[in-house]
């Protein structure tokens, strides 16, 4: 199996872990490793690092991500999507287009948000999603998340479509609840797609089925390199005395000034993992691939 990342187009009703198992057993891939959970209702981009992949997993996770939800209206959940009870009814107030866009308009920068009691942050080793099932309530930290963008894409008078560009760590059910209690009323996520994950806003999904289809016809999939994950990083480029002696654990000086995480190359411009550099343009060895 190579290394590289697929970027699957998850289907609505599986968990992030099964629908990663089913790529893993399908490709034959010891490691995989997913990048941002969806939950079983959401759809939509869940990249999938393979391999040596996995081991940028992390900083792929730093990236934005962009949402497009729908909003029900006048009607609160438990869990704040259409999976759990109904424990609200309110009714809707008569909204016009331009008033709920400048509503919109004022979630837009750095905040603070709540997670959700139904998420998989753990308290005590316990995912809190286990503790509400249980009927606990307990105090959650906020957490600062970032909103780029948050647009309208429709309103009928009783349900919202929106698009929002986001910070990691941020939960849409929550910025849901919110947009609908400073609407005048209450609201639930009723449908969620993840548009993209950056850096991949312009790359193709592939479906468990296509993928399905590929191996059974013994055909290659088309995986993105790894290097495409951390696109954002400064690349250095190494020869082989100094690549040889990053991978034995030592420091080594880079050709060009850089500092902060990198990305290494050797003699033959391959890929083969990440380090730190210093403002003096000293390199350590942060992960490195077994290639």
């Amino acid at each position: 199996m190579r290394t590289g990342i697929l970027l699957l187009d998850k289907p609505f009703g599986m968990s992030s872990n099964a629908a990663l198992q089913r790529v893993r057993r399908l490709l034959g891939a010891a490691k995989a490793g997913h990048v941002g959970s969806l939950d079983p209702l959401a759809t939509g981009m869940l990249p999938i690092c393979l391999e040596e992949a996995t081991k940028i997993a992390g900083d792929i996770l730093s990236g934005r991500k962009c949402y497009r939800f729908s909003i029900g209206l006048g009607v609160r959940t438990a869990t704040g999507d259409a999976e759990g009870a109904v424990i609200e009814n309110l009714p809707v107030p008569s909204l016009q287009p331009a008033h709920i866009t400048r509503v919109l308009q004022s979630f837009l920068g750095r905040q603070a948000q709540v997670p959700p009691m139904y998420s998989a942050l753990k308290r005590d080793g316990e995912p809190l999603y286990r503790l509400a099932r249980a009927g606990l309530v307990v105090e959650r930290a906020p957490r600062e998340i970032d909103i780029s963008a948050l647009e309208l894409l429709s309103f009928d008078g009783a349900a919202l479509e929106l698009e929002v560009l986001c910070s990691k760590g941020t939960y849409v059910r929550t910025l849901a609840e919110d947009v609908a209690q400073a609407l005048g009323t209450c609201g639930y996520v009723t449908r969620l797609h993840r548009v993209y994950v950056e850096p991949f806003m312009s790359e193709t999904m592939q479906t468990l089925e296509s993928i399905a289809r590929a191996c059974a016809a013994g055909e290659s999939l088309a995986l993105l390199p790894a290097d495409f994950g951390v696109g954002h990083m400064a690349a250095v480029h190494l020869d082989a005395p100094r690549a040889q002696r990053l991978r034995q654990g030592q420091v080594v000086s880079a050709e060009r000034t850089v500092s902060g995480r990198v990305r290494l190359y050797d003699e033959s411009g391959r890929f083969f993992g990440m380090g730190e550099a210093d403002a003096q343009g000293q390199v350590r060895p942060r992960r490195l691939f077994i290639l």
